[in-house]
């Protein structure tokens, strides 16, 4: 008998558009770019494959050769995925019929035939009803799978996917860089990302931590910016974020990600300073 996959289910809470921000991270990514074997892993899609179909949909255009495989605990919702697919396959949909996607069950150990690794895999809203202390063996599970080069994405996100937020984990399973992606249009603030934090930095939003000081400092330069807001939200955002990095915040990236509502820093920059009361 076949063991058992390793992780919690999730909600299952997924729908269309709601990962766009990440798929385009990664599809800027030189792990996908890169990557002798251009394999891709959506862990934990929920209880519809939309997820897989548009990050393949998505990643064919920088890498044709692209693969996704989506996996999930549950049977059933591999078994829903399947017959997604199998309408994909019938010309049934707005996806490509020949869309290299399939689905499979399947956890953290990530499991795959033939000896392959895959260059990214992608987890979001995974970890969200875990324990902050499960976080780095959940992350040396996922990154120990990938290739020598490869990347985990792990963060989280809104239902509509306008406010989200993720880490690129190295195939070591070390954390490298910080990332928010918000929606600009109608955007109150930035630090409402903190609802939507990954699970390393959720309960970080706190004064004396460092996820907490980005945050209102980009509050902060949001604010100043206000006057930009004639030209546009986007125009405001990218003021703030090169505000944040005059003043000394190592921002990674240029204006080209800042106009997309991006913000990138280096893991140290945000990591928690300390070890949470009572963990």
């Amino acid at each position: 008998m076949a063991p058992s996959p390793l992780g919690r289910p999730t909600r299952g809470t997924t729908g269309t558009n709601r990962l766009r921000r990440n798929d385009r991270w990664i599809a800027a990514s030189a792990a996908l770019r890169t990557a002798a074997d251009p394999l891709v892993i959506d862990l934990g899609y929920g209880a519809s494959g939309v997820t897989a179909f548009e990050l393949a949909t998505r990643l064919a255009r920088v890498r044709p050769d692209v693969e996704v495989i989506g996996f999930e605990l549950d049977a059933d919702r591999v078994a829903t995925a399947r017959a997604q697919l199998e309408e994909v396959r019938a010309g049934r949909t707005s996806f490509a019929r020949d869309l290299a996607v399939s689905f499979a069950r399947g956890g953290f150990e990530v499991p795959l035939g033939a000896g392959r690794r895959p260059a990214v895999i992608r987890a979001m809203n995974v970890l969200r009803q875990y324990d902050e202390a499960d976080v780095p063996a959940a992350w040396a599970s996922m990154a120990a799978r990938l290739a020598p080069h490869g990347v985990l994405f792990e963060g989280t996100c809104d239902e509509i996917g306008r406010i989200a937020s993720w880490v690129d984990v190295s195939s070591a399973g070390r954390p490298l860089q910080f990332t928010i992606s918000l929606r600009l249009a109608e955007l109150e603030r930035p630090s409402i990302v903190a609802e939507r934090l990954p699970k390393a930095l959720i309960h970080r939003n706190v004064p004396g931590e460092r996820i907490h000081s980005l945050l209102v400092e980009l509050d902060r330069e949001w604010e100043y910016a206000a006057p930009l807001s004639t030209f546009g939200a986007t125009q405001r955002f990218v003021a703030a974020v090169g505000a944040l990095k005059a003043h000394g915040w190592p921002v990674v990236g240029d204006r080209r990600r800042w106009r997309l509502g991006e913000l990138t820093v280096p893991w140290d920059a945000v990591a928690p300073a300390q070890a949470l009361r009572g963990s």
